[in-house]
């Protein structure tokens, strides 16, 4: 089984407006979409575009949480969930109006109580499966909950994937993770160098399998991908010139793209061009990746 652990989740309200936005005013949208967001819930929702099972696991609160809870549960994705029994789910509004302002919502407290029964529910994954970290932490959660997640993984055979940013990050490498995806930004900030080169990604990409990670994919916009894998063989991957239409969500889907494929290949380059392929699906459509699109997108790459 694959686990995705999402610690806060949310409901993504996206609002256009062709005119632009203007403050002090009543402002009127032209049209409006909602998702249901949060990195871990991002992956679970391409890999079932990719016919793989995976169980949803994460703190949920008030009627957001209920929401999303029954949005994202198919014959693909089971949710364990924590409830909460205060608060609510986050709502992130993303109002894109000729550029594109975001405000994102704080979302609930997490309490000792909680914290302790998803350790719970991290303790019940076994040999062979597959553990998701992905994304940000609510602000009442210490900031070693990945660290303490993994130590309680640790000695079993499981494929662990982290993509998360900074200090998150780089706190996990001890733990080996199978997998990890920053971007050439956050290279720049894990290292206070200026990432530019190919060179330069390969050197702190290298860097990083020092520390621990097993595999290193690094996302490089539009120039595409590129991944050294525990082999110290380097692999890269470009994008389609189409037009972007979304870049919220496609690098969970290319981390979702990426396990999928080694999974049913064992082969790191096949591997990376269906994550690719799905990264790109996604910045193509208003939401996630879908199974049409990403073969489309695999054909051509």
């Amino acid at each position: 089984m694959i686990y995705t652990v999402t610690l806060s989740p949310s409901i993504d309200y996206v609002v256009r407006m062709s005119s632009g936005m203007r403050f002090n005013v009543t402002n009127r949208t032209d049209s409006e979409e909602f998702y249901f967001g949060g990195k871990g819930l991002n992956v679970s929702q391409v890999l079932a575009e990719l016919d793989l099972d995976s169980t949803a696991l994460g703190f949920i609160a008030g009627f957001t949480g209920d929401a999303i809870e029954k949005g994202i549960r198919n014959s693909r994705i089971r949710t364990d969930f924590i409830r909460l029994n205060e608060g609510f789910t986050r709502i992130n509004i993303k109002i894109k109006a000729g550029g594109e302002t975001e405000i994102n919502g704080q979302g609930p407290d997490i309490p000792e109580s909680a914290l302790e029964e998803i350790m719970s529910k991290i303790d019940a994954i076994r040999d062979g499966d597959t553990l998701v970290l992905a994304g940000s932490i609510p602000k009442t959660c210490p900031d070693d909950i990945y660290e303490r997640m993994l130590e309680r993984v640790k000695g079993k055979n499981i494929m662990i994937a982290v993509d998360a940013t900074k200090q998150l990050l780089v706190n996990s490498l001890a733990m080996h993770p199978f997998l990890i995806k920053p971007n050439r930004l956050e290279l720049s900030e894990i290292f206070h160098k200026e990432v530019e080169t190919q060179d330069d990604v390969i050197k702190y990409a290298g860097k990083l399998q020092e520390m621990g990670a097993r595999n290193v994919i690094v996302s490089l916009g539009r120039k595409g991908a590129l991944l050294l894998d525990e082999n110290g063989e380097t692999h890269s991957c470009g994008v389609l010139k189409e037009t972007v239409v979304n870049t919220v969500g496609a690098g969970d889907s290319m981390v979702a793209g990426f396990i999928a494929g080694y999974q049913k290949t064992g082969d790191y380059g096949y591997a990376l061009k269906l994550g690719s392929a799905c990264g790109n699906a996604t910045s193509f459509l208003p939401g996630l990746a879908t199974r049409a699109k990403i073969d489309e997108v695999f054909a051509k790459l």
